[in-house]
């Protein structure tokens, strides 16, 4: 590794061409980019064959190829070589640049040389010119175009800096150095006032541009340790020649050593294409360049960097504690290693680029910057969440819960978000602040709205459980002081469900409109509760004024199911219970919470129930009060059912409710008519006059007498078994059904029985006392077993036809056909 440091490469061939992959493995290989600024350029320029490459080896200890003298003189370096020096502090770096005046290139010599010279000016700090002494005084000397070519290429260079040329006297004579020195300054002068200068420059010394040094070295093949000797000394005046009074000339335009390659391919690209050359301006490209790819590098290690992959990856799954201070650690170590490479370029162009470096890492870290904010803001919006539900677990009042944990969670947010800000970053975190609390604000509105909802929901629950059921039944027992106990229950569980709710409310602190809004709102749900069910029960009038009248028809004063005898008043009675559904229907027609006075009840009671039929008919012929669809001193919103609607409930409910009124008139007159054994007197004397001679007939014929008195017998027993007086009890429709579905049967059962009375042995035992004879048995057993019921009830009391139906004895048929018995209760 040390040989490869100090192996000489080729800069640029001899067909001018840069070696830009050999400068990058030389660069590696000296490590020449940890220099900085300490390190010097030395070049060589001279004739060809003139002992350039002996004189660098000798000197810096290279391996420059040197000519073999015994295989002729010819041109030995091609382009421009480059090596380190050895053992000279600072790092010395030299050029040997190919000689000029050499038959090899022909025309084209002079085009390279002046393309070299210009590229060595460029570059080196001190540039030694190689010459033989013979050659100092004469006019046509060999050096003498090579200095018209370097200071011709001078005049291309913008702003150059100061170069030392050190003239090397080559095989020295007796003519000492002193007496040397004067001439060749002499000789150097006439060459520059001979150069033509731009406009600007024509009066320019020559010391502006170069500092001029000279030396002499003895022949290195006749005196070989001599020139050893003298090459000894010569070294030493390059050891720290770059520190002030120093060979080195002026340092301002240094290229940091990590630039050297890019200035060098830049120099001589701009030096081939034949431009002028702009040093400072070179300076400043190539510092652009340099601190660019420093910072490129250094980002692009930021974005591999272990640690911060590691945090990122943390922020991933939520906050981090110590964000800002890792974050910060990791970029100033970045920022710090910047700094260090690149201190050597233009302070203009390092800052700028330094800020850019930071601009960029800012922008790449910033992602999970904002993600960690999000993070706080999550966290704090959810600390806020759990905080309220906890403090109104705790019964606290809505609105001061909801600030103390607004507090709370902003306070939680600026510390966590302090954690996280770098000092160079001049990061805002306001915009996420300010949605937090946008989020903090939304929820809570949101949380004060489900809450009160569900305050208004119980409490509107509790008002329809006060009001439904109760209002319910005060309209089942419609009478006189109805919509006065509505009115009553109404307020009464109003005003106490508003002053509790307005309690409950206290807390939310809401603003006077808003509270007296929801006050407001729950009243008129009470209201609309009780109108609710008003409407409803209007909507089922029919069936409660049928019930109505069906409880009062059908039921005495104490309650008890109205047995119909024929002493009741049926007209009264019917007009009783018409009158009691009139009224239900009065007090469900409008709804009367305002406790205004009206008169529906008389005006219903006057068109439908005090008037005659005659009067109501020729009412109708000229002023109907019921045709109308509004009730005098009642406001339609308050109308449930019209005059109109009344007058065809009313029609209808009569026609539903006459059938009831026709079977108790009916049962009245069963009742009366199963009381009465005998005809009346008139129908007995009228039979003794129609059928005197039937009479007479029969009373002159014993045989029909007979046979009178056998029909007679077995009409008799007919009329036992079948019960003809129970059957006909209920009405005579009913009876003559029932006596035919059993007539046969019986008549059967009878004959069966008379049958078997005939077949008995003579031997039989006769009946005594105690048993008595089989058809008196008979008789006696069958009136017991068929007793006929009624198959309708005269009375519409359903209670009472219950009654009735359970306690008649159950009626049995036994067929002879079949041997099978029907029973029938």
């Amino acid at each position: 590794m040390a040989e490869e440091e100090y192996r000489s490469v080729q800069l640029i061939d001899g067909e001018g061409e840069y070696n830009d992959a050999g400068v990058e493995h030389f660069m590696k290989a000296t490590r020449l980019a940890e220099c900085g600024l300490s390190y010097a350029v030395v070049s060589i320029m001279g004739p060809q064959s003139s002992g350039k490459s002996t004189l660098l080896n000798n000197l810096f200890r290279t391996d420059f190829r040197e000519m073999d003298a015994l295989r002729g003189r010819s041109q030995t370096t091609k382009g421009i070589w480059l090596a380190k020096c050895r053992g000279i502090d600072p790092c010395t770096i030299v050029m040997d640049l190919e000689g000029t005046d050499g038959r090899e290139r022909g025309e084209d010599d002079t085009a390279f040389e002046k393309q070299s010279a210009l590229f060595a000016l460029a570059i080196s700090d001190i540039v030694l010119i190689n010459m033989w002494c013979h050659d100092i005084g004469r006019e046509q000397a060999a050096n003498k175009p090579l200095l018209k070519t370097v200071f011709q290429v001078m005049m291309r260079l913008f702003s150059p800096r100061k170069t030392t040329l050190l003239f090397v006297i080559r095989d020295r004579t007796r003519t000492p150095l002193e007496a040397l020195e004067p001439v060749l300054r002499e000789d150097i002068q006439k060459i520059w006032d001979s150069v033509s200068k731009p406009e600007a420059q024509k009066d320019t010394a020559l010391s502006e541009f170069f500092n001029v040094e000279v030396t002499a070295l003895s022949s290195y093949e006749e005196k070989e340790d001599q020139f050893h000797d003298q090459v000894a000394e010569l070294r030493k005046r390059f050891v720290h020649s770059i520190a002030p009074g120093g060979l080195a000339g002026d340092r301002r335009g240094v290229v940091p050593a990590s630039g050297f390659s890019f200035s060098a391919q830049h120099i001589w690209k701009v030096v081939r294409e034949n431009k002028d050359l702009d040093l400072p301006a070179h300076k400043v490209m190539v510092a652009t360049v340099r601190c660019e790819e420093i910072a490129n590098e250094k980002l692009s290690h930021l974005t591999s960097d272990e640690k911060w992959l590691e945090l990122e990856e943390a922020v991933q799954s939520g906050p981090v504690s110590g964000f800002g201070k890792r974050l910060e650690a990791i970029l100033d170590a970045y920022i710090e290693e910047y700094d260090k490479e690149a201190i050597y370029f233009d302070e203009g162009v390092r800052t700028a680029k330094r800020k850019q470096l930071e601009s960029k890492a800012l922008h790449l870290v910033h992602p999970t910057y904002q993600a960690l904010l999000g993070h706080l803001r999550s966290k704090s919006l959810e600390k806020f969440q759990k905080d309220v539900e906890s403090s109104l677990n705790s019964r606290k009042g809505f609105a001061a819960s909801v600030r103390d944990c607004t507090e709370s969670s902003m306070f939680e947010f600026d510390q966590g978000s302090a954690d996280v800000i770098i000092s160079r970053a001049e990061w805002d975190a306001s915009k996420v602040r300010e949605k937090l609390y946008r989020d903090v604000t939304a929820h809570a509105h949101t949380l004060r709205n489900q809450k009160i909802s569900e305050l208004t929901k119980r409490y509107e629950d509790k008002l329809t459980e006060a009001l439904a059921e109760p209002v319910e039944s005060l309209f089942e027992a419609a009478g006189n002081d109805t919509w006065a106990s509505i009115r009553n229950l109404y307020q009464c569980e109003t005003k106490n469900a508003l002053a509790e709710f307005s309690s409950s409310l206290s807390g939310f602190e809401l603003d006077k409109v808003d509270f007296d809004e929801r006050i407001t709102n729950l009243k008129e749900f009470a209201k609309n509760v009780v109108e609710k069910k008003a409407k409803e029960e209007a909507a089922k009038v029919l069936i409660r004024m049928k019930d109505r009248f069906s409880t009062v028809f059908s039921h005495d004063k104490d309650s008890m199911p109205r047995v119909w005898t024929g002493k009741e008043n049926v007209r009264k009675i019917t007009k009783d219970a018409r009158s009691s559904a009139l009224k239900l229907l009065a007090v469900t027609a409008a709804i009367r919470l305002d406790g205004k006075p009206d008169k529906i009840e008389s005006t219903l009671m006057s068109a439908l129930m005090d008037a005659p039929v005659a009067l109501v008919r020729r009412a109708a012929t000229t002023t109907d009060s019921l045709a109308s669809s509004t009730w005098d001193a009642v406001s339609p919103s308050n109308t449930l059912i019209t005059p109109v609607q009344c007058k065809s409930l009313w029609k209808q409910f009569k026609t539903e409710t006459e059938y009831t009124v026709t079977q108790a008139i009916s049962a009245q007159e069963a009742h009366k008519r199963s009381n009465s054994t005998l005809p009346p007197p008139w129908a007995i004397l009228a039979i003794l006059i129609l059928g005197f001679n039937e009479l007479m007939v029969l009373f002159r014929n014993p045989f029909y007498l007979f046979l009178l008195f056998v029909m007679f017998l077995v009409f008799k027993a007919l009329w036992v078994q079948l019960d003809v007086a129970e059957m006909f009890q209920n009405g005579i429709l009913p009876g003559i059904l029932t006596l035919s579905t059993r007539f046969l049967p019986t008549v059967m059962n009878l004959l069966r029985k008379l049958a078997d009375e005939g077949a008995r042995p003579p031997n039989a035992p006769q009946a005594t006392q105690n048993n008595p004879p089989l058809e008196a048995q008979s008789l006696r057993r069958d009136s017991q077993r068929h007793v006929v019921p009624p198959l309708t009830t005269p009375a519409p009391n359903a209670s009472s036809l219950s009654s009735t139906t359970d306690s008649s004895p159950k009626s049995c048929v036994e067929y002879p056909t079949t041997n099978e018995a029907s029973c029938t209760s």
